[in-house]
């Protein structure tokens, strides 16, 4: 996995292939496929290495805060490797340290006393969130596409677009970590209260 890892690193997912691999480990893509099967598993393996750099729940804390604070550090992991988040959106990683992730979640949701189904559900949904927050703060786009973006929420017509003219600054407000920290703590709550359909 440091040979995966070492290309991830230098040359990014995209290169991350399994002949880039063999390449990498003076060996024949064919050796390989002892391991994993194809890319997409390959890059669910090095998503699982990874995961292992995210670490337990903190010592200090409420049960909020220290679940938070893991998904913090998970969506932080996703940050420093733009494609793999964009990856881990469909990727679908089963190794030790993404069921060692899961059960940190159900653990803190079940200190919350959060019920377990709403709990199980509620796993899903966070990591959803985490991961699509560092898919889409990593997005290539340009510094002009967003610029035109905003620029086009702030010149909103208040006669065709009522709503949008009227909440462009809190659209636009706040620095990332803070409308992660606050996405966070709304589905923690949503997830506390919201019963799972029978």
């Amino acid at each position: 996995m440091a040979a995966a890892l070492r290309v991830l690193r230098a040359e990014g997912l995209r290169k991350l292939t399994m002949r880039r691999l063999a390449e990498e480990l003076d060996t024949g893509p064919a050796s390989l496929y002892v391991y994993v099967r194809n890319t997409a598993e390959l890059h669910a393996a090095v998503l699982d290495e990874l995961l292992g750099t995210v670490g337990p729940a903190p010592d200090e804390g409420d049960w909020r805060e220290r679940l938070e604070a893991v998904l913090t550090a998970y969506t932080a992991m996703l940050f420093a490797y733009p494609d793999l988040a964009r990856s881990a959106l469909t990727a679908r990683p089963s190794g030790p340290h993404y069921l060692d992730l899961i059960e940190t979640l159900l653990a803190l949701l079940d200190e919350g006393r959060v019920p377990p189904a709403q709990a199980a559900w509620g796993v899903d949904l966070l990591l959803q969130h985490a991961t699509a927050t560092a898919a889409e703060h990593t997005d290539e786009a340009s510094q002009e596409d967003w610029d035109a973006l905003r620029q086009a929420v702030r010149e909103a017509s208040e006669d065709d677009r009522p709503h949008l003219a009227g909440l462009a600054g809190p659209l636009l407000s706040g620095p990332p970590e803070a409308r992660v920290s606050w996405g966070f703590q709304a589905l923690i709550s949503g997830i506390e209260r919201t019963a799972v359909p029978e």
